[in-house]
């Protein structure tokens, strides 16, 4: 398993909010639910994403742009446009709140698709045709997800051309019907297509990238973070880790620290007490010594005194401050 996807394997789209909404201008959604991620990407047209706080972007066809939470935003026509809000969140997935054409899977076949923003590439302000917009909202779930988010910036764009260009096409025509198991088909491909979009991301050039994604395709060092998420459990050493992954000690730990920032051990630990922060949500019934022995530690006493000095609380106030609020 590689860092990147032990990391956002819990971030999946499982009959989350999604919308598929076709607009003539005027327009404003406003995307009220502040979602920890929200993918934002155009079939067709173009329009402006207004986070908040920060300066409006605009948005072509065939680009996409990714919201980290909590903070909200608004997709309009225009800055400063006429139109007056729509306040879109799970509240409003239905058209007969608040009139908008936003729904879970859902696409307006009566909506004027034709003709788009068509601007080819010209800039905002040419073309007043529809625009068909598709926006997916992650739950992210998880302090393992948490890492992952801690590594992405407010706003995040792809520019049309990369390897999302084929996602686009299937979620294109999937949105355009309606069919049975279609929830599941955009679930798969919005997943699909953040992973396309964060993976571009981190490889664009002269980017800030965290630590882990650069020290990934390192021949030796990331042959060493594979084997610490693969069997994060086992005993490990220095000395076995580099008998692994086939290089002395010292190169090791001198590789491993230039491009992670921190030694081997230390990584392993702070990894280990992050799958443990879950394991202690996610298993009500499994005792604290029960999640320690899951995580490599044979002693509950030692495994907790790691937790505090890592995490700031030990295991069972960790666990009592994070219980799951009960369902609505």
């Amino acid at each position: 398993m590689d860092v990147f996807s032990d990391l956002i394997r819990g971030v999946r789209a499982h009959g989350s909010l999604f919308g598929s909404t076709t607009l003539s201008p005027p327009w404003a959604l406003h995307f009220v639910d502040g979602a920890p991620l929200t993918l934002c990407t155009v079939i067709d047209g173009a329009g402006w994403l207004v986070p908040e706080g920060r300066p409006p972007e605009w948005l072509r066809a065939r680009e996409t742009i990714v919201v980290r939470g909590p903070g909200t935003f608004t997709f309009v026509d225009e800055v400063g446009t006429t139109a007056e809000p729509i306040a879109c969140g799970e509240d409003c997935a239905t058209p007969e709140q608040g009139g908008t054409r936003h729904r879970l899977g859902w696409h307006d076949p009566g909506g004027d698709a034709g003709g788009g923003c068509g601007d080819g590439g010209n800039g905002p302000g040419v073309g007043r045709g529809a625009t068909t917009l598709i926006v997916g909202a992650y739950p992210v779930r998880g302090e393992i997800s948490r890492r992952l988010l801690d590594a992405l910036p407010v706003i995040l764009r792809a520019d049309d051309g990369g390897a999302g260009d084929a996602v686009l096409d299937h979620l294109a025509a999937e949105v355009a019907v309606d069919t049975p198991g279609q929830q599941v088909v955009l679930d798969r491909l919005l997943d699909w297509m953040l992973v396309c979009t964060l993976r571009e991301w981190f490889d664009r050039p002269g980017g800030e990238r965290p630590a882990w994604w650069a020290a990934q395709r390192d021949p030796v060092v990331g042959d060493a973070l594979r084997l610490l998420h693969a069997e994060p459990a086992a005993p490990w050493t220095v000395a076995a880790l580099a008998e692994r992954t086939g290089v002395s000690r010292s190169t090791l730990a001198k590789r491993f620290a230039e491009l992670v920032g921190e030694p081997p051990l230390t990584y392993l630990t702070r990894w280990r007490m992050t799958l443990a922060a879950d394991l202690l949500v996610e298993r009500e019934d499994a005792t604290v010594a029960d999640v320690a022995r899951t995580v490599g530690y044979s002693d509950p006493f030692g495994f907790s005194v790691a937790f505090k000095r890592v995490r700031g609380a030990n295991p069972t106030e960790f666990r009592g401050s994070h219980r799951p609020s009960p369902a609505r």
